[in-house]
């Protein structure tokens, strides 16, 4: 899928299936390439990666006809201009809680390159862009993505104002910060968190933006399949290669240990805070 599929796929409410990536071997772009992903989400917020690497990634895939979406260290226009010029089709911007700072992401990914006065003149409908210059960066962008973390409370309380900005493409629940910011951490089956998630993810897809929730913690399945199914959340994050990874060699050892043994380990529950 390329980036234009992609942004469109959002707004229409299609399925859109990826998962994080945390290796940057480019082994595992061979390995992903068979798993009928439609986009691949790179983090840079919490992972550490450098620019040349994060635009071999975005490369790499792009060639494969998976969409590279990667989330910047901050929600930073300029960290947003860096990772689009390294090669990435979305940009997902971590803590977002107000619609002005979406609006300024806006320009970076809706309007690259125009920067400075002249684009927050026109983001505030001060001034209006000349035709020329405005095919010109619909043209240049129109493959472009821009999505917003959700995942505190001060941003659920802005969230009618957030999912109304103009240029917009999704929102993404972070679950752990978001449950934290509840007041309940990492407590992702509690009745409180899961109010939050269905109220936050049905108002992106009823403002016709893509809406999804990262599950990177070992639950049950159908916890992330009936978010989607009820309310029409459309931007799948399923775990990431190295909780996938966690999780089947905790089973393994378990049931070695067992085998071998004669002993029993507990399987606790995993969480990754990524």
């Amino acid at each position: 899928m390329n980036g234009r599929d992609f942004r469109d796929a959002l707004h229409a409410g299609k399925f859109l299936y990826g998962m994080m990536l945390v290796s940057r071997s480019p082994k595992f772009a061979e390995t992903i390439q068979t798993l009928g992903f439609d986009y691949i989400f790179i983090d840079t917020e919490h992972i550490c990666v450098d620019r040349t690497t994060l635009s071999w990634m975005c490369q790499t895939f792009k060639a494969m006809n998976i969409a590279p979406i990667v989330r910047i260290p901050s929600p930073d226009p300029y960290e947003a201009s860096m990772a689009l010029d390294a090669g990435a089709e979305g940009i997902i911007a971590p803590y977002i809680e107000t619609p002005e700072q979406v609006k300024t992401l806006v320009g970076a990914v809706k309007y690259k390159p125009l920067k400075g006065i002249k684009l927050e003149n026109i983001l505030n409908g001060i001034e209006t862009p000349s035709p020329e210059l405005k095919a010109y960066l619909e043209n240049a962008n129109r493959s472009k993505s821009l999505i917003v973390n959700i995942e505190s409370i001060p941003a659920m309380e802005n969230l009618d104002e957030i999912v109304k900005i103009d240029g917009l493409d999704g929102i993404l629940i972070g679950p752990h910060d978001l449950s934290t910011s509840l007041g309940i951490p990492e407590q992702y089956t509690h009745p409180k968190y899961d109010a939050a998630v269905r109220e936050i993810l049905s108002k992106g897809r009823q403002a016709g933006i893509g809406s999804g929730i990262h599950v990177h913690y070992a639950g049950e399945l159908s916890q992330e399949i009936n978010w989607c199914r009820e309310t029409g959340a459309n931007f799948v994050v399923h775990h990431s290669d190295i909780l996938s990874f966690t999780l089947a060699m905790k089973r393994d050892m378990a049931a070695l240990r067992a085998g071998i043994e004669g002993t029993a380990e507990g399987n606790g529950e995993t969480i990754l805070n990524i």
